[in-house]
Parts: C-alpha cells; sequence; structure tokens
C-alpha cells in the first residue's frame, strides 16, 4: 500500500520540514545525528527501539531486524552513547537486502565502508569499533525514544538527507508537510525572481522570506 505522506516527505529537504516544524511549535529535529554519507537519504516510518545499560546477567544487544517492515526505518535509543555500538555490517546487509529504508541512531555504529559500499542510508551521533554486546542492551522496543533531544514514537516519519534528519509526529505530519510544501514553494519563487533579475532583498521582501518559520 502506498503511503502517501512518506512520498511527500521524500520530495522535501529537512530544512523545510524543520521551518515547517518551528512554525508551529515542535521540536523534531534530531540535533547532533547525521549521514556517514553526505549523499544518503531517507525517508520511512520509525520502527523503535530503546537500550539501556547492561545488567548481570547481561541482556542482548536484541534480534529484531526481520520484524522492520519493508520501507520503515530503524531508529536506536542508545542514549547518546559513543562507547558501544548498536549496528554492524550484519545488520547493514540484511537490512539492505530486506528493504529497510535505513538507520538512525543517537549513539555509535561500527562497520561503516559496508554501509557506504552498499548505500545503506545510516545516519547517527557517531562511529567507533567498539562492540554494544555485554555492554548495553535491549530494553524495549515500539515505544517512545529521545533521538538527539527529539521525541520519536513508532510510525512517526523520519526524515534524513545531508544536513541531518527530523522526525515528524503522526498526529501532526499533515499540518508539518503542507506548511513544508508551502515554503519549499515560497524559496523556489525568491530564487527564481533573483534569477529574473531582481535582488535578494527585493525577492525576500516580496515573498516574505524572514517569517517562513516564524511560531504561528
Amino acid at each position: 500500500m502506498t503511503d502517501k505522506n512518506v512520498e511527500r516527505a521524500a520530495k522535501l529537504d529537512t530544512t523545510s520540514l524543520s521551518d515547517a516544524m518551528d512554525r508551529i511549535g515542535i521540536g523534531g529535529q534530531c540535533l547532533g545525528i547525521k549521514p556517514l554519507d553526505p549523499n544518503f537519504r531517507l525517508t520511512g516510518r520509525a520502527f523503535t527501539i530503546l537500550y539501556g545499560p547492561s545488567g548481570k546477567p547481561s541482556g542482548t544487544v536484541g534480534d529484531y531486524i526481520e520484524n522492520v517492515p519493508v520501507g520503515h526505518v530503524v531508529v536506536l535509543d542508545n542514549g547518546g552513547r559513543e562507547n558501544a555500538t548498536v549496528w554492524g555490517d550484519i545488520l547493514t546487509e540484511v537490512a539492505h537486502t530486506r528493504g529497510v529504508a535505513g538507520t538512525v541512531i543517537d549513539g555509535a555504529c561500527r562497520d561503516t565502508a559496508l554501509a557506504r559500499e552498499l548505500g545503506y542510508p545510516m545516519f547517527s551521533r557517531s562511529y567507533s569499533m567498539r562492540t554494544g554486546k555485554d555492554r548495553v542492551q535491549l530494553e524495549a522496543m515500539g515505544g517512545a525514544v529521545n533521538i538527539g533531544d527529539a521525541r520519536v514514537n513508532q510510525g512517526d516519519i523520519l526524515r534524513g538527507d545531508a544536513d541531518g534528519v527530523v522526525a515528524l509526529p503522526r498526529e501532526h505530519e499533515e499540518t508539518i508537510l503542507t506548511i513544508a510544501e508551502e515554503i519549499d514553494h515560497v524559496e523556489g519563487e525568491i530564487r527564481k525572481a533573483v534569477r529574473g533579475g531582481l535582488s535578494l532583498t527585493e525577492a525576500r521582501a516580496r515573498f516574505g522570506y524572514h517569517s517562513l518559520q516564524t511560531k504561528r
């Protein structure tokens, strides 16, 4: 089944979506989360996983990848930890083969070369070689998680590009997308006006550039 709002989000940059969320007072910007490769793009609904410090006896990092629906994004909240990775080459290969849309981690990944080779969209706070096994454990799946200070719920739309990742809360996604499409259109009109000979100052004033993101 076609997910029309995911398709709409895929046509928009994170910048327009971020400005749209600013206008309605939603903090969906996943700050500090960056792509392994600036050419990576991802769009899809969130499949959320929460990690915590390992107990004794130690829990596992979990086996969940076969449960991720095609076209969804794996969203891993590892509390921003950069000393224990929760994603590596085996998961990258399986996710790529299964048609998963990408992975977003508040924390670290590893085996980054394969993600780049396959073109598998990976967004994280950092990367390292140090395993998370026996250091962190899976706490919960399918609940709310924190990614770069943004709350992400199962089923929210994630959009990632060269500038980072934004999360669109499901209950507000229609409004966010409509505003972002408007912002994207206006910025296109400004560029067109400048190419037609108008000064940037005049074009910005004509189309209300400086208040596009202002909270209303």
